[in-house]
């Protein structure tokens, strides 16, 4: 009887087994492109964004004549550099990808370049650039050119838009308080930007220098975010800044206590389905390999709660990216490490809710490195009907310098 039991037992546990590859394997991830890593760029450390015809598009940091491109992939997989940054009053270096207007025009910063050094003698301040769409024509000028005093300098995440036509970014390092800005650019009326600061970071309870990741813009106006280090325990904070008629009211929304609590979130936050908030953290958690968390308004006061301690074996470790949430409500992001030995490339995971609010991890995607890509520092983009985009820093079928894929779940 106990030989039947254990066989009963075993052929249950194979039958699971079974059911979860099963399910694994349906997922799919396909490289649409791979960097060479020469005039078509390397290094692509770039969220993707997509436009009403399926074009993405994407920067890179390296490559082109030598300080980065901005590069367009068109449903078919064909790649176009729409411009190639010089490192000089155009900026270089453009980190995080860029954003689409109401016109299809492009905007995006570069940490380094434009007009003046200031603080930053050894590679000029940094820009704010656009991209201008004229019958496939694509022209850059610069928007703004840091000056690295008040302003600040160095921006390397994406700006956003209100409704209004309002921009908004972050430069991570100077300004009043040395700890770097958010900024606010208004149109002119001219055809031009007024550039405003909204809040100076001053490296203490509010934190220290924000993120990588894109603001988070609400109907109202309000502006959500992180800063990646600084608050009360030194591992970031989640805070809010309100336009009010006597200019932007900053609130902190919460301080990040560090292990085994959730700690130094580098990616942006999202709204959930359920009015929370949600974001990675790249250390920190339970086992100091990064989480995922969630905050929530409750009777005025927002809460923390960590929904997934990564643990850094086939999970996956370490999340830079900003999550994206399906239609159902679940959540998808990258890893920048882990996964199937020996690479550790990373994952691409899924974060699904049960009926009694609980949150469940599931590894959907392990990349490999060649030729599917190595490292994904961002996360996905989506068209609606299930299917997501994005990049790898590294790896794909060529020399080994990053890839742009697809993932369906």
């Amino acid at each position: 009887m106990a030989s039947q039991r254990f066989s009963r037992l075993k052929i249950a546990q194979t039958v699971v087994a079974l059911l979860l590859l099963n399910a694994f394997s349906l997922a799919s991830e396909k490289v649409i492109y791979t960097f060479a890593g020469d005039s078509d760029g390397e290094y692509a450390d770039t969220e993707l964004v997509r436009d009403a015809s399926g074009n993405l598009y994407g920067t890179t940091v390296q490559g082109g004549i030598g300080a980065g491109t901005v590069f367009q992939i068109t449903p078919s997989g064909v790649h176009t550099v729409l411009y190639q940054f010089t490192g000089g009053t155009d900026g270089g270096e453009p980190y995080k990808g860029v954003t689409l207007d109401a016109q299809g025009n492009l905007y995006g910063t570069a940490v380094i370049g434009g007009l003046y050094s200031g603080a930053c003698a050894d590679t000029s301040c940094g820009v704010i650039y656009k991209l201008t769409n004229s019958g496939g024509v694509w022209t850059q000028s610069v928007v703004y050119s840091f000056r690295g005093l008040s302003d600040g300098y160095g921006p390397g995440s994406p700006v956003v838009f209100d409704r209004q036509g309002n921009m908004y970014g972050v430069a991570p390092t100077g300004g009043a308080g040395g700890a770097g800005v958010i900024f606010q650019l208004t149109p002119d009326g001219q055809g031009g930007w007024k550039f405003h600061i909204v809040h100076s970071f001053t490296g203490g309870n509010d934190g220290n220098g924000g993120s990588a990741g894109r603001l988070l813009v609400d109907s109202s106006g309000s502006i959500f975010g992180v800063a990646t280090a600084g608050g009360k325990y030194g591992a970031g904070t989640a805070f809010e800044v309100s336009p009010t008629s006597e200019g932007w009211k900053f609130t902190l929304l919460y301080a990040f206590k560090g292990s085994p609590d959730a700690g130094f979130p580098y990616s942006g936050l999202i709204l959930g389905p359920n009015g929370g908030l949600y974001g990675t953290t790249y250390y920190d958690g339970a086992n100091d390999l990064g989480s995922v968390f969630e905050l929530a308004n409750v009777n005025g006061i927002w809460r923390e709660r960590t929904l997934y301690n990564f643990k850094g074996g086939s999970d996956g470790a370490s999340p830079i990216s900003t999550l994206i949430a399906d239609k159902a409500g679940n959540l998808y992001g990258t890893t920048s490490e882990g996964g199937s030995e020996p690479c550790s490339c990373g994952t691409i995971f899924k974060m699904s809710r049960s009926g009694s609010g609980t949150w469940t991890e599931t590894v959907m995607y392990s990349f490999a490195n060649s030729p599917d890509g190595a490292f994904a520092y961002n996360g996905l983009v989506g068209d609606g009907a299930g299917n997501f985009w994005g990049t790898t820093v590294a790896g794909g079928d060529s020399d080994g310098d990053g890839a742009v894929y697809q993932f369906t779940p």
